[in-house]
């Protein structure tokens, strides 16, 4: 038995010696409302069996909020030459996500865009960040436009391959879910078509959009525009020049079709 200790009141969970377990707690990394709002989001993957890590404790209302959750078997390392089987399977695994309706909550509000903590494009606007003809461009075209309507529903709020546990071409979960919430399906889509089209060919985001429609049984919604929104909320220059330029490309590719 094991004793950990947070908020007014102590929690127990039995633990087997060699158990792998995840205990979150706040650091330099993670805040003590993203750790709320991971712990909310584990709980709702759990009702509608998605594919997650479980939730197993949690002591949230105290100074030192920590939570406890359980490990999936795999890795969040994709290949270097990624399979069609896979990128579909991802996208498969968000049209999971997105077919629980959800209303924003405290815990679990409203997400206009992915990582929805930062807004890169505002920085841009402000002057915090140097821009770009490119990106102030397509801000621009995207500020003119209506935001898409919809109902809400759950999303996982930061999808990129690293947030994944996947075994052959296998999605078995999605994990770090500290940014979820409620949004259009979009800001999940738009996310991981991003971060395919910066890692792969031109074909990767096409195959994700794929299994998600097959998945869902329908044509995904605005898919230039949440595509663009996702290019929009990154640094201006990213890890590497070719990272950079194959962003440029995929918002270009977006905004010529809004």
């Amino acid at each position: 038995m094991r004793s950990l200790h947070g908020g007014e009141s102590p929690w127990w969970i039995d633990v087997a010696p060699a158990s792998a377990l995840v205990l979150r707690c706040p650091s330099s990394r993670i805040t003590a409302e993203q750790i709320a709002t991971n712990a909310a989001a584990l709980t709702v993957a759990e009702r509608h069996g998605l594919p997650a890590p479980r939730l197993l404790a949690a002591s949230l209302d105290g100074p030192a909020p920590r939570t406890l959750e359980t490990v999936v078997a795999g890795t969040s390392t994709w290949p270097a030459a990624c399979s069609a089987e896979l990128l579909r399977a991802a996208g498969a695994a968000l049209a999971r996500v997105h077919a629980v309706a959800l209303d924003p909550l405290p815990r679990l509000p409203l997400r206009p865009r992915p990582i929805a903590v930062d807004d890169f494009a505002a920085d841009r606007r402000a002057g915090r960040m140097p821009a770009t003809p490119l990106l102030l461009r397509a801000d621009a075209v995207v500020r003119a436009l209506p935001a898409p309507g919809g109902p809400a529903v759950f999303v996982h709020g930061d999808v990129w391959p690293g947030n994944t546990i996947v075994v052959g071409s296998a999605v078995r979960a999605l994990i770090d879910w500290k940014t979820a919430g409620a949004g259009s399906p979009g800001v999940d889509l738009g996310e991981l078509r991003k971060q395919v089209a910066i890692l792969y060919d031109d074909d990767a985001p096409r195959l994700v959009l794929e299994g998600w429609e097959r998945a869902a049984g329908t044509r995904a919604a605005d898919v230039p525009y949440w595509d663009a929104v996702a290019a929009l909320n990154t640094p201006t220059a990213l890890y590497s020049p070719h990272a950079t330029s194959r962003r440029d490309a995929f918002l270009r590719a977006a905004i010529a079709q809004l």
